[in-house]
């Protein structure tokens, strides 16, 4: 097939996720027919590195070896079974996994398909526990403006994004937002920890006010990921636990952009400073939420996979004779055998090759070559956490984005701004030489643009 028979033919037949259709009578979808490390090509032989890692999902490269070889060993086992009255070893492994890996107390995995999904399970989960405990009028639920946390319905309640709440407003819950602790809107000479702690003065406010009725907080840790990449500091996590425990309101992790290691740690929660000084000796501190949620990076970009973890004092609220006390939410593919054990593999590679420590070299590297790109007069609020990077571009052509992406294409690059705002979420396997031609190519682009 050529680029252009694949063309022609999806825009016939394939309607595109979040996309404006008739944008592609002028703006050409990006044909792909393979990939291979950090690298799509098309099938004229272009290739793009994709620093976006494909909607944040792919850790360790495309085609990688070892997930491709997990993958085909299990088609040759169980390819599916329904996880109503039965189990399988790929899901026992992974939970069990988790458990491990996640902050302390979370020993419990519910499956599901994708990080909307995983959204919906920790809002009605939140709210079934309160009734199940006697206090049914706590249902409603706050989120932090500017907030992601996917788009069915139920995900969309809690999402503050203006384009999808003017949509699809009348079709959802009103559910409140507090500030968002994002750096960027500190006062002038304002540090990032102590806007992060007047933010959380807010957050105490309104649940002062409204706790006998709400069921959960849900926050997206140390980076808003829609909001174009909006950090802050983790003291507002420890905050954020320890108001919510204070008022009796759950807290709920959304980590399905941000855990995997995309922000350093495991989980980004790990990264909520402790109430007071720690031995050395002790490592790991952070906070445990009362929902984790885990999602994109988790089958490494393979497979459609989430999974929260909770509670045994959750789980237990549950635990009944009734069927009307127990969880009732399913999905045809509920831990998928192929999806659990592309999950396998990903965590085997993250021990195996010491992920970890390898990504703060890269990370290191990377700040350090980006420094032209850093101190550009376009460039405003020059960010990093883990694996993130991202800035702000002062440019006076309309449709930033749009420019900005094409002109990446002809650069050999795959970025997707959000707005003015330019981001770099590459997979973990990206090199030094890669690097360099990720920021060389960057500044080009900003150049053009600013």
């Amino acid at each position: 097939m050529s680029n252009a028979d694949l063309l022609t033919r999806s825009l016939a037949a394939v309607w595109h996720p979040c996309t404006q259709m008739k944008r592609h009578e002028t703006l050409p979808l990006v044909p792909i027919q393979r990939g291979q490390g950090v690298w799509l090509y098309d099938f004229d032989g272009r290739r793009y590195l994709d620093a976006v890692s494909s909607w944040w999902v792919n850790l360790f490269g495309h085609c990688n070896p070892h997930i491709n070889a997990a993958i085909t060993d299990q088609l040759g086992k169980l390819e599916h079974v329904m996880l109503a009255g039965f189990t399988h070893e790929p899901a026992v492994r992974l939970a069990e996994r988790l458990a491990q890996l996640a902050p302390p107390g979370l020993g419990h995995c519910f499956y599901a398909s994708d990080g909307a999904s995983a959204t919906e399970i920790a809002l009605k989960m939140s709210a079934h526990y309160w009734r199940n405990n006697g206090k049914p009028q706590k249902m409603n639920f706050i989120s932090l403006q500017n907030s992601y946390h996917g788009e069915t319905l139920g995900a969309l309640s809690v999402t503050d994004v203006a384009l999808f709440k003017d949509a699809y407003g009348g079709l959802t819950r009103h559910n409140a937002t507090v500030p968002s602790p994002d750096w960027r809107h500190a006062a002038a000479g304002e540090s990032a920890q102590d806007y992060a702690l007047r933010c959380a003065e807010a957050l105490e406010r309104h649940l002062q006010q409204h706790h006998a009725s709400l069921a959960a907080f849900i926050v997206e840790p140390l980076v808003q990921g829609a909001a174009g990449m909006a950090m802050y500091h983790p003291v507002y996590l420890r905050r954020a636990r320890e108001l919510c425990d204070q008022y009796g309101v759950h807290l709920i992790a959304d980590e399905i952009a941000v855990g995997m290691g995309r922000t350093g740690t495991m989980f980004a929660c790990e990264q909520a400073p402790p109430p007071q000084p720690l031995p050395q000796s002790e490592r790991g501190y952070g906070i445990t939420p009362d929902f984790l949620l885990i999602s994109k990076g988790i089958s490494g970009g393979y497979l459609p996979l989430s999974v929260v973890m909770t509670t045994d004092e959750i789980y237990r609220a549950f635990y009944a004779d009734e069927t009307a006390r127990g969880f009732l939410h399913s999905h045809s593919y509920t831990g998928n055998p192929l999806a659990c054990r592309a999950a396998l593999a990903t965590l085997d590679i993250f021990g195996q090759d010491n992920i970890l420590a390898a990504n703060r070299s890269k990370a290191a590297y990377l700040n350090r070559i980006a420094a032209p790109l850093r101190k550009h007069p376009g460039v405003r609020n020059f960010r990093n956490t883990g694996m993130i990077w991202a800035f702000e571009v002062e440019s006076p052509h309309a449709g930033f984005a749009q420019r900005c992406f094409t002109l990446a294409l002809e650069q050999e690059l795959l970025l997707r701004p959000m707005g003015n705002t330019v981001y770099f979420m590459p997979p973990y396997v990206i090199s030094e030489a890669e690097m360099d031609m990720l920021v060389e190519r960057t500044l080009h682009i900003v150049e053009a643009l600013a």
